[in-house]
Parts: structure tokens; sequence; C-alpha cells
């Protein structure tokens, strides 16, 4: 028997900016300073995975608690 392979979605970058509630403009100017990870290139595609789009929501969530 196979596990379960899980599947992490590739988002546009519209789609990855909606989700964290960012202009796309926005979205552009973290992703280069390091807020938001880099995409992952195919071909001439940027793609975000969505679980490190999820990851960038969980970190500040919880860095609202941190001194």
């Amino acid at each position: 028997m196979h596990s379960a392979t899980h599947i992490d979605p590739l988002l546009k970058d519209k789609e990855a900016a909606a989700l964290l509630g960012l202009s796309l403009s926005s979205f552009h100017r973290r992703t280069r300073d390091g807020s938001v990870p880099r995409p992952v290139k195919l071909g001439g595609l940027s793609r975000w995975p969505q679980s490190e789009i999820l990851a960038v929501i969980e970190r500040a969530k919880a860095a609202r608690y941190a001194a």
C-alpha cells in the first residue's frame, strides 16, 4: 500500500497576495525584501507553494506575542 502524497498547490502571485491580504505591488516588495519566500520557477513562470504562504501567516501570528 502506498502512502497518500501530499499535494502543495502552487499559487500565482495574485493568489498568494490575496491570501496575505496584500496588493500585488506590496506582495512583490515583500518578496524582494525577504519577508515572503522567493517563488519556485517553472520555465518562465513564478509560483509560490501554498504551504510557504501559509507559513508566513503562521509566523506573523506567532510574532504577535513575542517581545
